[in-house]
């Protein structure tokens, strides 16, 4: 059986509908899967939706609805849009179905059964928008307004459900300190050890009905909702059938845990970072293997506003992807920022970045290669026959991309995995320019040199498109199918990734542009 690799999503918010930001994540995670997939690993992807909370409450409220209607109507914009992009997710759990809700219960009573919750009371400062309760501390040093969106805080003062986060905050910190790319990355990691390292208080993880009636009742008692944090983070276990409750789900995908990566936005580290892993240790469940915590989008130099017209929601990513097309913004949102940083989304610097990497770089030697092979070689890739010094440059650049490939991923180091195909799609370019196949194709005696080169550059373009399915499945098929290459061939990544697999004789078939530069 091959290793298993769990990736997941957040679950996102149904308050309003997606944008840049929850695609950004959506469209990492799917990379990360197909990746892994084509390397042989037994791969199960997960996201979906959160539909409990303050935040669910008060919108459905202001739309004069049910929470559960606006789950129901908001849903589907995020199912539709990962329809949109290609997104090969394996679930999709919502926190109302069942399935979750039960194994909530669950795992609360499991912790309650092992004396890991409490009653106490609880009186302090409360952030609305992010669903937390503030120290004194933090609430004055933000003016007693959310760090996040500067709404101002509200006072609570009630008898609630306790989880000892503070008797699990050493041995955390303990993980943490050991497993160096538990949290990532680095800088995430770093504050997160900082914070953790003045002290947690226990965690609130209840909510009176009587302030918020929308959410999975407290399995010991009925007068509260179960703190919409512990019943989100919970969806990474329950969709896979944990804790076990006597359900057709039991168990199912029980070997996916512990999960691989958690990616995530870096607003919510410190809940998936400590949080979650607190629950997890008193519960008795592996600690998942990595928390990775990506930055933030700004658009065209400004934070995203409605009212400022730069706001990338799901109708302005439907236009791009028009305009383009869906795999050219998938590849954009990865090649235009490292991974856990920030990023701003510029209209001209998308246009400028597909013309030099997409219409100059892979679209151009693809052209170049079809065009030479069909008019020097009937359309058939030949035989290298000859040895050709500069082909070293090529081999050099592939082997290098097949080496560092699968590296780059497990450290979701999208940029530098893009950058390794570029790097063999320059020297391609470079390489053509240096052989000068068009001058040799006059001379007869120059044949099998001539054979050589168009080998290899059908070879790179092989592999080029092969390692760029991840990212851009179909137009990475519709260049390999150009090329007479199976795109959807089960041997594993690694042996695709061999130079030398493109067979002579094998028929190509001239196409229009795959990426028609743009003005």
């Amino acid at each position: 059986m091959s290793e298993t690799y769990y990736v997941t999503t957040p679950i996102y918010y149904v308050n309003d509908v997606p944008h840049i930001g929850h695609s950004y994540t959506t469209i990492a995670a799917d990379v990360l899967a197909r990746f892994f997939r084509a390397a042989g690993r037994d791969v199960r992807f997960l996201t979906g939706t959160d539909e409990h909370g303050v935040k669910i409450y008060k919108a459905a409220q202001e739309r004069n609805m049910g929470p559960d209607e606006l789950g129901d109507q908001v849903v589907v914009h995020f199912q539709q849009l990962w329809d949109d992009l290609n997104i090969s997710h394996d679930d999709f759990i919502r926190t109302t179905e069942d399935r979750h809700e039960k194994r909530v219960q669950k795992l609360v009573q499991t912790l309650l059964d092992a004396d890991e919750i409490y009653k106490g009371q609880y009186e302090g400062w409360y952030d609305e928008g992010q669903e937390e309760y503030v120290t004194e501390t933090t609430a004055k040093a933000n003016n007693y307004n959310s760090a996040i969106n500067g709404k101002p805080l509200v006072r609570y003062s009630e008898a609630n459900w306790f989880f000892r986060l503070g008797k699990w905050a050493p041995k955390l910190i303990e993980h943490i300190e050991a497993k160096a790319d538990f949290i990532q990355p680095a800088a995430r990691r770093s504050e997160v050890l900082s914070k953790l390292k003045q002290g947690v208080d226990d965690l609130c993880i209840s909510r009176n009905k009587t302030k918020l009636p929308w959410g999975v009742e407290m399995p010991n008692d009925p007068n509260y909702v179960v703190y919409v944090w512990i019943d989100a983070l919970s969806n990474y276990l329950n969709a896979l059938g944990l804790p076990e409750i006597g359900d057709e789900f039991d168990g199912k995908f029980a070997k996916y845990w512990p999960a691989t990566v958690h990616l995530i936005g870096k607003d919510i580290l410190w809940f998936h970072a400590v949080y979650w892993p607190c629950i997890l240790l008193a519960a008795g469940y592996d600690l998942p293997m990595c928390v990775y915590a990506h930055g933030w989008w700004t658009s065209e130099g400004k934070k995203m506003s409605k009212s400022l017209g730069n706001f990338i929601s799901r109708e302005e990513i439907a236009e791009i992807c028009g305009d383009y097309h869906r795999d050219v913004y998938r590849y954009y949102l990865l090649r235009a920022v490292n991974f856990g940083g920030d990023g701003d989304f510029s209209r001209e610097m998308f246009k400028q970045t597909y013309n030099a990497d997409l219409a100059n770089g892979v679209g151009n030697l693809l052209s170049r290669t079809i065009n030479m092979i069909g008019r020097y070689f009937d359309g058939e890739v030949p035989q290298p026959a000859a040895d050709v010094e500069e082909t070293a440059a090529v081999t050099g650049a592939a082997e290098a991309l097949r080496t560092e490939a699968e590296r780059h991923l497990e450290s979701c180091s999208f940029g530098r995995y893009i950058d390794s195909v570029l790097t063999l799609v320059d020297a391609a370019n470079g390489y053509i320019e240096v052989t000068e196949p068009f001058k040799l194709a006059k001379d007869d005696s120059q044949r099998d040199r001539l054979s050589t080169i168009m080998n290899a550059c059908g070879e790179a373009c092989r592999l080029i498109l092969t390692y760029l399915a991840p990212v851009m499945p179909e137009k990475a098929a519709e260049g390999l199918a150009a090329m007479g290459v199976d795109a959807d061939e089960t041997t594993p990544l690694a042996e695709r990734g061999q130079w030398g697999r493109i067979a002579a004789g094998t028929t190509v078939t001239k196409i229009d542009p795959l990426f028609p530069r743009k003005q």
